[in-house]
């Protein structure tokens, strides 16, 4: 897996996955699955390498989940990771097929996030203002959810446990909903 670990590494390092899109409700910038694609492609031609995504449905404590998986290939290896998202039980405005396929595409981009390295996190330290915002500690749900799906797309619970300890250094990792995806994955990784 040598051959396909380097190219890896280089399109990891070359790879620049801008937030181009703009939530006007939220006020927020973002990044989605097909963003990601489009910015990796020029690098899978230059190396030569391809990146297949693919889903699967699971059951998960009687909830469903959305599995996906990203897998680089060059030169006959393949490096794969994963990225969990759970199903909401509906969701307004939209039928059942468009929350799979939401759900899906939150996942396939956590999934890509993971395996080209992508952090949708700011550092603790560019964003720590030592105590002199109020607001520092307020839950932040876009921050919960990524922290929340960088769990989802661990695969081991040492992995799991690393990114439990990052995000203790952010105001979130106490996060009661933080909290308890830690549970559920920690479950769902012991099995």
């Amino acid at each position: 897996m040598q051959k396909a670990a380097e190219k890896l590494q280089q399109i990891q390092s070359e790879l620049i996955a801008p937030k181009n899109l703009e939530n006007k409700f939220g006020n927020y910038r973002y990044r989605s699955a097909e963003s990601i694609l489009e910015a990796l492609k020029p690098h899978l031609e230059k190396h030569k390498a391809i990146v297949i995504l693919s889903d699967e449905m699971v059951d998960i404590g009687g909830r469903i989940y959305v599995k996906s998986t990203a897998s680089f290939t060059a030169d006959g290896e393949t490096i794969s990771t994963t990225a969990f998202a759970r199903e909401a039980e509906s969701k307004k405005g939209m039928d059942d097929a468009q929350v799979t396929g939401a759900c899906s595409s939150y996942s396939r981009k956590y999934a890509l996030n993971g395996l080209f390295c992508i952090d949708d996190t700011k550092d603790a330290d560019a964003t720590n203002d030592h105590g002199k915002s109020e607001s520092a500690a307020e839950p932040n749900s876009e921050m919960i959810d990524k922290i929340i799906a960088s769990f989802n797309a661990q695969s081991t619970i040492a992995e799991l446990d690393a990114k439990l300890a990052k995000a203790k250094t952010t105001p979130y990792g106490e996060n009661p909903r933080v909290q308890a995806s830690y549970q559920t994955n920690k479950t769902r990784l012991s099995k």
